[in-house]
């Protein structure tokens, strides 16, 4: 005889013996969340008067780009442990959307726009949250697909994902501002900084868009290399060693900016070159699951 369904508990729940919270994958995202609430008691503490407002805003640009980090390991994490749950996917969310949305738009609005519109700051607060609001949409319709498909996601993400925006912005902030330290551009005073806003607005397009991206899911480290992609490998790494004060400032922006740019060129490209590129699975580009 069949068992019976799980009853409703008075809170709407159907049973607590299906909620799967895994610790080390919730771990790594509530430490992401951690580090977007840090980055925003830091853009606040911004005083841009202030001589220390450069540092602190520095200080919140890594904690930006930790959470990034921190996002990357929870997700992976789960994948290799089998700790992927709908409840970590959820909670995922919630910490992206501060990390990723609310810290960037508030970033962008504190060091350009509020300065910009001075006269009308009601029009700088607005473009700084249609970035929060297409990142939301984003989310939800990741999740939405995430859930219809019954694997947490596919091998492609639908639209730029959330946290390489953030990334990109932070990056790109980090490069302008060691840029102004050195004295190449007073990143206050000229309409360099206007470039924020507009990568603001673009990224919003970009997160609401169909251009597909790979998820690298399927990237396996455990996988062998051919003898010249592990000397590229080693000296790439050693370089960054060596001169990572300097290659910090380019490789990051470089790097998002790249994966930015291959949602529109990975059309185009041979499927041989997208398999050297994005390491899949020859069995599984059989067939392409559904887009989150």
């Amino acid at each position: 005889m069949a068992s019976p369904a799980p009853q409703p508990t008075p809170n709407g729940d159907a049973g607590n013996e299906r909620l799967r919270i895994y610790f080390l994958p919730n771990l790594l995202t509530a430490g992401n969340l951690f580090c977007g609430f840090v980055a925003l008691t830091k853009i606040v503490e911004a005083i841009p008067e202030s001589p220390d407002f450069t540092h602190t805003i520095r200080v919140a640009l890594f904690y930006i780009l930790l959470a990034c980090i921190c996002d990357l390991l929870d997700g992976r994490v789960a994948r290799m442990g089998g700790y992927e749950s709908p409840f970590g996917r959820e909670f995922d969310s919630l910490a992206d959307i501060v990390s990723f949305g609310v810290v960037p738009a508030f970033l962008v609005h504190r060091i350009v726009l509020q300065d910009v519109f001075i006269r009308t700051p009601k029009l700088g607060w607005f473009i700084a949250s249609i970035y929060l609001i297409c990142g939301a949409f984003r989310l939800a319709r990741f999740n939405c697909l995430a859930e219809k498909s019954g694997t947490g996601g596919g091998k492609e993400f639908m639209g730029f994902p959330i946290p390489a925006a953030a990334g990109l912005v932070a990056s790109l902030t980090l490069l302008l501002l060691w840029a102004e330290d050195h004295g190449y551009t007073k990143f206050r005073e000229s309409y360099v900084r206007f470039t924020l806003p507009v990568l603001l607005v673009f990224l919003s397009l970009m997160m609401v868009s169909t251009v597909k991206y790979p998820t690298f899911k399927k990237l396996d480290f455990r996988a062998t290399r051919t003898f010249p992609k592990m000397v590229a490998i080693v000296v790439i790494i050693g370089l960054f060693v060596i001169l990572w004060d300097v290659l910090l400032q380019f490789a990051l922006p470089t790097i998002f900016t790249a994966y930015l740019v291959y949602g529109f060129v990975r059309p185009s490209i041979s499927r041989r070159m997208r398999h050297e590129i994005e390491e899949e699975d020859d069995a599984e580009e059989e067939e392409t699951p559904p887009t989150n």
